[in-house]
């Protein structure tokens, strides 16, 4: 069913790199949401009166702001799909992440209503009426709701959408809050035991939960998230694999939605190179990161010795000794400099976000009495970085 679709409605579907085919994938994909929850809240609110069931009721409201997630959701995309102007030269892609977020409220929202409802109908319980065949209904609904779940998380992957795989965590959700008020009825029609009031609780906190994890996977990408490693590999694997290219380090990525990327890295280059070559060289790395990863990359060029002998024992002399004290931490930018008492050696150091100001200042003076125990005259001057790359 789910190919099916888009064949029917998705022009290119495999050029997903497309902002129109990803456009297209969306309004699918909330077209289909909206259509499946209506009809789920028709259903599920008229079984909830005919059983005075205010846990299935609560489940159709949450169907209802599931639709009108749907709408905002389909209004998001299509305001996403914008082109970039004057005033956006980026894109309108982050659209998708703030449609997102007015989702999470919404959804919270529903969720309060349902808890503050559940738990009046604890304290005041009423009698739920079993009828098999309105059981057999939200059986279905389970059922529209599980492949709704594996539609949007096939399509979420596909095109590498985290507001269509949120979409498919809720759908997860709702059946398992579904299923929980079917096994409420059953129990009530088998033994009598009216726990619909406390179904009704997990209900509302199922949809609660749903709520922040949307708002927290949508503000994330707003804030500024860490580089993913795999795609951290990617980028330095490739930009060091260009000749003349030693190193890189500070790669930072900046999101203008699912389909627009802008990235800064450092790459380290020998001193004595000849500057029309680095610059083509970088230029030519700077076109094959769009053309291959669709990423805009914009590189800066630091220029490090790499023949001086003297140069390179103490910076593996420094490496060494960070290496015993914290096996994670890196350094680059290593320069010598040699004054008339003392050598200063300046590097910058980068540490793990754990670290406090106090751990942090315990690691720099053990570094530097490592060092000076080699030889008297050397100094470190250090400036302590944290890594943009998520840590594992």
């Amino acid at each position: 069913m789910t190919e099916l679709l888009v064949r029917l409605f998705v022009k290119n579907k495999e050029n997903i790199q497309d902002q129109g085919v990803r456009t297209s994938y969306g309004i699918l994909s909330s077209v289909v949401g909206i259509i499946c929850n209506l009809i789920l809240f028709v259903v599920k609110i008229i079984v909830g009166f005919l059983i005075n069931s205010v846990s299935v009721m609560a489940d159709a409201f949450n169907n209802l702001s599931d639709a009108a997630s749907s709408v905002i959701s389909f209004i998001g995309v299509k305001l996403a799909g914008k082109p970039a102007d004057k005033e956006h030269p980026f894109g309108h892609g982050r659209i998708e992440y703030v449609a997102a977020l007015a989702v999470s409220f919404i959804i919270l929202q529903v969720g309060l209503t349902l808890l503050k409802n559940s738990f009046l109908k604890v304290l005041n319980p009423e009698s739920v009426k079993f009828n098999s065949v309105l059981i057999g209904i939200l059986c279905l609904s389970i059922f529209i709701k599980l492949w709704l779940m594996l539609f949007n998380k096939k399509l979420g992957k596909r095109i590498k959408s985290s507001v269509m795989l949120a979409t498919a965590a809720d759908s997860m959700g709702d059946v398992m809050v579904t299923s929980a008020t079917v096994v409420s009825a059953i129990i009530a029609g088998l033994t009598g035991w009216q726990i619909d009031g406390y179904m009704g609780l997990i209900v509302s906190i199922f949809v609660i939960i749903a709520g922040i994890k949307i708002a927290k996977d949508t503000l994330e990408p707003l804030l500024g998230q860490a580089v993913d490693r795999e795609v951290y590999k990617s980028i330095t694997n490739l930009v060091e694999s260009y000749p003349g290219i030693v190193g890189t380090h500070d790669l930072i990525i900046h999101s203008y939605g699912p389909n627009h990327r802008m990235a800064t890295i450092h790459v380290e280059v020998p001193c004595d190179i000849n500057f029309e070559q680095a610059h083509e060289t970088i230029d030519q790395i700077e076109r094959d990161v769009l053309e291959k990863m669709d990423i805009f990359l914009v590189i800066h060029m630091d220029p490090i010795e790499v023949n001086d002998v003297t140069v390179l024992e103490k910076k593996k002399l420094v490496k060494d000794i960070i290496g015993r004290l914290d096996d994670k931490a890196t350094i680059h930018d290593f320069r010598v400099v040699n004054t008339e008492y003392q050598i200063n050696l300046i590097f910058d150091l980068v540490v793990s976000f754990s670290y406090t100001p106090d751990k942090e200042q315990k690691l720099l003076t053990k570094i530097i009495e490592e060092v000076r125990k080699c030889d008297a005259r050397l100094n470190c001057v250090i400036t302590v970085e944290n890594s943009y790359v998520a840590e594992e």
